[in-house]
């Protein structure tokens, strides 16, 4: 019934970007460095606060069912 949600293509995206910054990671330029680190500490970020707010999301949805069947 339940049917896992296919992220090939999102996974593909995710290891392309990540290989790109590893490439720049290379680069002569000192501000492209920087600016390497820069993007994935942001990327962590936003991966750290979409699960935020997915858990909230589901806390939400759990307290809503309950209420409805009341």
């Amino acid at each position: 019934m339940f049917i896992k949600e296919d992220n090939t293509y999102n996974d593909i995206r995710e290891k392309s970007l990540l290989q790109w910054l590893n490439e720049m990671e290379k680069h002569e330029d000192v501000a492209v460095r920087g600016g390497v680190k820069l993007a994935k500490e942001y990327i962590q970020h936003l991966k750290d606060e979409n699960k935020r707010l997915d858990s909230e999301n589901k806390l939400k949805n759990e307290y809503l069912k309950k209420v409805v069947k009341k």
